[in-house]
């Protein structure tokens, strides 16, 4: 099947990396079971208990019951099925996907003036830093969560269950190091035990009260809200637990494909969660004591050991994922001039995109650490968690109407209809988890704003050097005429000049120049520029503009899902006829003092925070894997 090329279509079928055969999209649906389903497939361990034991609970009558799993229903049917798999999948940036890629879409504003930053990249930025919010929350209410069905268990447990939350916590951060090849490999099969199982406890009280199918009809939603006027729209706000991970879908997509996911979700994830969901509805029913914990009320006392030691290994994945997802969200951020540089360690030689940083391991495990301690109970931690989520997912439906208008040009009548649709469950979930903004929605909202003021600041701060830079840059032409006018001292070997700007003279050259007054018999200008893209050819990587006089301008793109590497960059150079022998290369940084100033650009307190971040960043050298022994830096104090 063919689509025309200007069909808003047809880019699903020529970017999606499809898998060969049917064995292979098996295997990376199994996968996908492990990597990207663990947040919303551990969601059954809380989502219903909140509803009618939280801290805004609701009656538990016959009515609620069946309003609130109809409620459920229908958010795994609309939100995830048909929003993130169906639609929102099919606005990939080369297969890649993920609010930063959706962004993308759109066009950068990385290379606009800086204070023209448009809404929706405002709007994409603050989406960003809501994961962060949510990096925090999940692994904390997810194996807290699995670890009170202790409670249900023996009373004296109970004060176990903050301590034990955190040494799986903390013990699962320190495993960050090692990388996730070697656990990825058992993530799948624990899920595909997961899954199975919690269908098979639904079904078990399914069976004995199966009128609680007829909740799938939209009428008892209704209803609820008839019957429960504000209150059902507060617990609208825990219903919306169940849908948790609808982001992971889109974020992940260009490590398994569309199809993987999609058949991973129809075959056993939905299935099974809906069968858990209606389950616990009919245990509820049958008996109400169990509200206090009904996903383990499901569960048979001789097996409620083994289900909690199951439970807490898939709130592992489910962290795992979510962590994995804040790695690899600051390397896009970094790579797109939201971040200072960060240590990057790549954690495995054949699976790109596994990566780990030490300084954002080891502030999220403080982060998850401390709100365990502060909020100790998960349902405590309910009202922060839903705020995060259901504030991304308004705003990638946002943005994704943008890019059906503007990317993909639909005419209105068929974009608004299904966009709406899409913002009338976000903006239901959103407001009413903002009427639990006291009860801890507070907390996401204050990471989220902390963020968004680093990236903002560190885009802005790095745009006013850039015009300083600027302003006293000489051009290039002017240089290389001096040069080739004077005689000047050349000695052997290669010289590199790092810059961020592929025009002008790099100022670490002018300053090399204007106090040794010698040059090296090659000079090789060297910027580092990313792409609106998640990764580069490597036929398109390297640009190579010979100046005259031995001098090259080289400019090598990295989409934003790659790390540069400067030993890779020569031998691509080498690769073009160019001498660069790293043993006979040199490489000049600058190195900027900020000095803080009475200049006009940002408020003083921001120019505070952004030197403060410039001092903290990674080194340049470490950063673009330099030989250390090879690098010369040049320093200068730049006005800010």
């Amino acid at each position: 099947m063919s689509l025309p090329a200007n069909h808003p279509y047809s880019h699903a079928l020529t970017t999606d990396a499809l898998p060969a055969n049917k064995k292979q999209v098996f295997s990376l649906a199994l996968a996908a079971l492990g990597v990207i389903y663990g947040d919303i497939g551990t969601s059954p361990l809380y989502a219903v208990k909140e509803c009618f034991h939280g801290l805004h609970a609701i009656a538990l009558t016959e009515a609620n019951v069946m309003g609130v799993l109809s409620l459920v229903f229908w958010s795994l049917t609309v939100v995830v099925s048909v929003k993130y798999v169906q639609f929102i999948m099919l606005a990939d940036n080369n297969g890649e996907g993920g609010i930063f890629a959706l962004l993308a879409l759109m066009g950068s504003p990385k290379d606009k003036p800086r204070k023209r930053i448009g809404f929706l990249a405002l709007l994409a930025i603050f989406g960003a830093a809501l994961l962060y919010g949510d990096g925090v929350i999940t692994p904390a209410i997810s194996v807290l969560s699995a670890v009170e069905g202790l409670n249900m268990a023996t009373e004296a447990a109970s004060r176990f269950v903050v301590p034990i939350t955190c040494i799986i916590l903390f013990s699962l951060f320190m495993m960050q190091r090692h990388g996730t090849a070697r656990i990825g490999k058992v993530f799948g099969p624990i899920m595909m035990v997961w899954f199975p199982t919690i269908a098979i406890l639904g079904v078990a009280q399914i069976i004995l009260r199966p009128s609680i199918l007829l909740a799938a009809n939209p009428v008892y939603a209704i209803a609820f809200f008839a019957e429960n006027h504000i209150h059902g729209l507060v617990v609208l706000g825990s219903v919306v637990l169940c849908v948790t991970g609808g982001e992971a879908l889109y974020a992940d997509m260009g490590h398994f494909s569309r199809s993987p996911i999609r058949l991973s979700w129809y075959a056993m994830v939905m299935p099974s969660l809906l069968l858990n969901y209606f389950g616990q509805g009919a245990l509820l029913l049958s008996h109400p004591v169990n509200a206090i914990n009904p996903f383990y009320g499901l569960v048979p006392t001789p097996l409620l050991y083994p289900m909690v030691g199951l439970s807490t290994m898939a709130s592992v994945i489910a962290s795992q994922a979510m962590i994995s997802g804040i790695y690899s969200l600051t390397q896009q951020a970094i790579q797109l001039g939201y971040s200072p540089r960060m240590r990057i360690i790549h954690t495995s030689e054949k699976t790109r995109g596994q990566i780990y940083l030490p300084s954002v391991n080891t502030g999220l495990m403080l982060a998850c650490l401390g709100v365990v301690l502060v909020f100790q109970e998960s349902g405590r931690l309910a009202a922060a968690y839903g705020i995060a989520v259901t504030a991304t997912m308004a705003i990638t439906s946002i943005i994704y109407f943008a890019v059906v208008r503007q990317r993909w040009r639909w005419p209105l009548w068929k974009g608004i209809p299904l966009v709406l649709l899409f913002l009338v469950f976000d903006a239901a979930f959103l407001g009413s988890n903002l009427l639990k903004i006291f009860d801890g929605g507070w907390f996401t909202i204050m990471i989220a704003l902390g963020i968004l003021l680093g990236m903002l600041t560190w885009r802005d701060g790095r745009a006013i050097l850039a015009e300083r830079f600027a302003k006293s840059t000489h051009p290039l032409d002017q240089f290389l005429t001096e040069v080739d006018l004077y005689e000047h001292c050349r000695v052997r070997g290669t010289a590199v000049f790092m810059s961020v700007s592929p025009t002008g003279t790099p100022v670490a050259l002018l300053h090399h120049y204007k106090h040794n007054k010698v040059l090296h018999a090659q000079v090789v200008l060297l910027s580092i520029v990313p792409t609106e893209t998640p990764r580069v050819e490597p036929d398109e990587r390297l640009e190579v503009t010979p100046l005259g006089c031995g001098f090259y301008r080289l400019v090598v793109h990295y989409g934003f899902m790659e790390t540069p590497n400067v030993p890779q960059i020569a031998k691509l150079i080498q690769e073009r006829g160019i001498n660069m022998d790293m043993a006979t290369t040199t490489f000049y940084l600058g190195r900027e003092t900020i000095l803080i100033t009475d200049k006009p650009g940002m408020m003083g307190w921001r120019k505070s925070l952004f030197a403060f971040m410039s001092r903290n960043s990674w080194n340049a050298v470490t950063f673009f894997g330099i030989p250390p022994d090879r690098v010369m830096e040049l320093g200068s104090q730049v006005e800010l």
